[in-house]
């Protein structure tokens, strides 16, 4: 239950292909990094919904 709530939040906040990125961050976490440093434009705009999405689930999946 827990999994398809984190996925409700995560079709609200973020894209498809963001959220194949963002599971990607667990695999490869300086990937992560590096998103989050980037300079660029819409890295630093997915980096803000994924955090937006962090703090929604938080907030709405646990119990």
């Amino acid at each position: 239950q827990m999994c398809q709530c984190i996925q409700a939040v995560a079709n609200i906040n973020l894209s498809r292909s963001e959220q194949r990125k963002a599971a990607k961050f667990f695999k490869d976490p300086h990937m992560a990094q590096e998103i989050r440093q980037s300079d660029r434009a819409r890295d630093e705009a997915l980096w803000l919904r994924y955090k937006a999405f962090g703090k929604q689930a938080a907030a709405t999946c646990t119990n």
